[in-house]
């Protein structure tokens, strides 16, 4: 294990080319499959839409029927009536039938007029807008054929890929099992909420972060607690993570000093393959193996926790789930702010685009956590650069670290 601080891209992959995805998997009823991970290709048996269909309501007819032969538009007679879900009989020609969005176009129609630009007497009914061969019309196929894949293995299923699922008819998908997470928090000076704040402690804000980006994530959470300040203590609190799932995350005594006594503990039992990333907020980062459990170990200070996370304990996550990795996707906007100072690590820098300028909140503190619920993303500022405003800078939006 290197001392030297990895680069955030190299932490990043590292990470990646460590996280084994699962193997084991199960049925699971679709309506129940929310945030799980396909095992196995979703071929469809079904072709969608089954038959040409109407896109809205209105007036299926024979283009050739439009207009009578001095051209102005002719009234044709309504001779059947297409809700969704029945099939009408084949059109004869000079007539039109009224049709509704989504019922099948009757034999013989090769257009649809919407019911705007109809008029209608006595059982007629003529239109004033010129109509196109083939319009307003839904082709047989033109979503899914029979046969083909809609969803490949490794995809996170999300409403609209259930969406899809459920248009091919799977009523239960083959999906990876859920992945176990493990968390501990360590520190004699944090107290859970509702509890008496003597002086000196503070509440434990990293667990109900911690615990609900996992939650949100999908994965199975075993909620172990706080741990204190003792090696043995956190040593037994470890293996017992280590045993009980595939992955065990905590936050803080993850440093150097004399009360940080995580890293001290997975080295007792187990080895540390990376330690540090040349970033801020989030220097500490540990990652390493117990048993047969990986270990990840974030920085106590609850907004560095947060964008370690985000970065790189998410996507890692996802890699061991099955899902195929999809990197947060950034832009580039005008900085709304003066970054004067260069920094010796990359920065992410909590912000919020306002009429399209990334404005930074006023006070970065790693320990400021309000700023998180402030921003919509990060300004990501590498390590040695300048801003001034005006100029372009890269922006992640929360909601792509978090989708």
């Amino acid at each position: 294990m290197s001392e030297s601080p990895l680069s955030v891209d190299a932490a990043r992959a590292s990470l990646l080319a460590a996280a084994k995805p699962l193997s084991d998997h199960e049925t699971c009823p679709a309506d129940a499959a929310l945030g799980r991970v396909l095992a196995s290709p979703l071929v469809s048996g079904v072709t969608v839409p089954p038959l040409d269909n109407a896109a809205m309501d209105g007036y299926a007819l024979r283009f050739a029927d439009w207009s009578d032969a001095a051209g102005l538009p002719a009234w044709l007679p309504v001779s059947q009536r297409i809700p969704a879900g029945t099939l009408g009989t084949a059109l004869a020609p000079g007539t039109a039938a009224r049709i509704f969005t989504g019922a099948p176009l009757p034999p013989g129609a090769d257009c649809v007029v919407m019911q705007e630009d109809c008029e209608v007497h006595e059982g007629a009914m003529r239109i004033a807008v010129a109509p196109r061969a083939g319009s307003h019309i839904r082709r047989a196929g033109e979503d899914i054929r029979a046969g083909q894949t809609v969803l490949e293995s490794g995809t996170r299923l999300g409403p609209a890929q259930l969406g899809v699922a459920a248009s091919a008819g799977a009523s239960e998908l083959a999906v990876f099992r859920r992945l176990k997470a493990a968390v501990f928090f360590t520190g004699d000076e944090i107290v859970m909420p509702g509890q008496p704040l003597t002086p000196g402690r503070i509440y434990n804000s990293n667990r109900a972060t911690l615990i609900a980006l996992l939650t949100q994530l999908g994965l199975e959470v075993i909620d172990l607690g706080q741990v204190p300040d003792r090696h043995d203590a956190t040593v037994a609190i470890l293996e017992r993570a280590a045993q009980a799932a595939d992955v065990v995350i905590t936050s803080g005594g993850v440093s150097v000093g004399e009360e940080d006594h995580v890293k001290a503990a997975v080295e007792t039992l187990g080895r540390i393959e990376m330690w540090k990333v040349a970033m801020k907020p989030g220097k500490p980062l540990v990652y390493g193996r117990v048993g047969n459990a990986d270990f990840l170990g974030l920085p106590g200070n609850p907004v560095s926790a947060f964008v370690v996370f985000c970065l790189f304990v998410r996507p890692f996550l996802l890699r061991r789930m099955g899902a195929e990795d999809a990197p947060a996707a950034a832009f580039t906007v005008p900085a709304g702010f003066d970054w004067p100072k260069p920094g010796k690590r990359r920065e992410f820098l909590r912000a919020r685009l306002e009429d399209g300028w990334a404005m930074l909140y006023p006070n970065q503190s790693s320990g400021v956590l309000t700023s998180l619920a402030w921003a919509d993303g990060l300004v990501d500022v590498e390590a040695g650069a300048r801003v001034e405003k005006g100029d372009p800078v890269r922006f992640i939006p929360l909601a792509e670290l978090l989708k």
